[in-house]
């Protein structure tokens, strides 16, 4: 009997081993783009060994696929990477992916566009250098134009149920990262720098998105470090920092036909230093479409020496002088700002000029703490327009609401 049990033991740990032997694994395929003709150094252009190992991985349908880019620079030409894919993709950057420095060698909007693609991932400690220095002085668009067209570092158009995480952009040409219309997607752990003088080089743009969520995020650029723009719906960001920059900006809105409502923002635990602004809504005076701005939170937000630390401008003139055709017809309202404290640059800390014939409904201040630490002397100052609400709790400076 001895014996037998012993067979039996024997048996049952071996049929044990070959059904974890033959398990199946979750385990992605690994395409390392230096097995695949990538080459390092800085000096090839990897577009198309890039176009390539993206083809193979993205129509690979015998379970999920990750592109890996090793430790080294990848001189990298504009590229676009087109789903839908058959299983979840992963680009894992540990390297430095080189963009050209001429702007005119990207012939599209986006140095690297990412379309129609579901369960997309963006990992790893590697950087996308935008080479953006010698394109910063053509950006005058404003006043030229005929001024050429710079791209974006990073693009997404379509792509859903996806995360960021980790990556460090710099140097962008333009906006660092753009997303239109992408739906339920992570950004978390991400660091974008660009000095405070260069110009539009926006740290995350969204136009018609939904389901954003952004955490644990270091941004330094020469505009809005986060960009809101028409048609974006359910956006929670926490543990942002953000400075040099214009702010976390909504707008500019109401400049263009068939725009959409903006709603749902919540932004809280988040710094703000040395920022021109803050929290700021901005929408053009004369509008070209009636929306609506609404359910905003704003809670737990610091301020270090910002110039404008609560702004709403209805009659935003970003290049004056601007054709006047009466007040703006987008409607803000329910609006939350909690525990908003610390320095401003310039007296007016509070600045709510709101439409004439949309006035601002429904804003409610708790406890402001905002002291003035600008040149000229005197406490911070509060200066509203056309404003609806309530304010309790501590306020510095006092506020002007109805």
């Amino acid at each position: 009997m001895t014996c037998i049990a012993s067979v039996l033991k024997a048996l049952c740990l071996f049929i044990l081993f070959v059904a974890v032997a033959c398990r199946p694994t979750n385990r992605p395929k690994v395409f390392n783009v230096q097995r695949y003709g990538a080459k390092a150094g800085g000096k090839i252009d990897n577009a198309k060994a890039f176009t390539n190992i993206w083809k193979s991985a993205c129509t690979r349908k015998s379970g999920n696929s990750k592109i890996y880019v090793p430790k080294g620079t990848f001189y990298l030409g504009g590229v676009e990477f087109v789903g839908p894919c058959a299983n979840q993709i992963e680009l894992a950057i540990d390297g430095t992916l080189l963009a050209p420095a001429n702007p005119r060698d990207i012939k599209n909007d986006t140095w690297i566009n990412f379309r129609y693609i579901n369960n997309l991932i963006i990992s790893g400690a590697g950087t996308l250098d935008g080479q953006g220095k010698e394109s910063w002085p053509l950006n005058d668009c404003h006043k030229n134009p005929n001024c050429p067209k710079l791209a974006m570092t990073m693009g997404f158009a379509f792509v859903n149920n996806s995360r960021i995480n980790g990556i460090t952009s710099l140097n962008s040409k333009m906006g660092h990262f753009n997303f239109f219309s992408v739906h339920h997607f992570n950004i978390t752990d991400v660091t974008i720098t660009a000095p405070g003088d260069s110009p539009n080089t926006d740290g995350l743009k969204f136009g018609f998105c939904s389901n954003i969520h952004i955490s644990n995020t270091h941004i330094g650029t020469g505009d809005d470090c986060i960009a809101i723009l028409s048609g974006t719906t359910n956006m929670d960001i926490s543990n942002v920092k953000c400075g040099p920059g214009h702010g976390i900006s909504v707008g500019s809105l109401g400049k263009n036909k068939d725009e959409k409502d903006v709603n749902g923002l919540t932004v809280r635990d988040t710094v703000f230093n040395g920022t021109s602004d803050g929290i700021r809504i901005k929408t053009w005076e004369s509008s070209a479409s009636k929306i609506l701005v609404s359910n905003f939170v704003y809670e737990n937000i610091q301020m270090i020496n910002v110039g404008n630390p609560i702004i709403i401008d209805q009659k935003y003139c970003p290049h004056p002088p601007c054709e006047k055709k009466g007040e703006s017809h987008v409607q803000i309202r329910d609006l939350k700002l909690k525990n908003i404290y610390g320095t401003s640059t310039n007296k007016v800390a509070v600045n709510l000029q709101c439409s004439k014939s949309f006035p601002c409904k429904n804003v409610e201040l708790y406890d402001i703490n905002l002291e003035h630490k600008g040149v000229k002397g005197g406490p911070s100052t509060a200066v509203c327009e056309n404003v609806d609400g309530s304010a309790r709790g501590k306020m510095v400076p006092q506020h002007c609401l109805n």
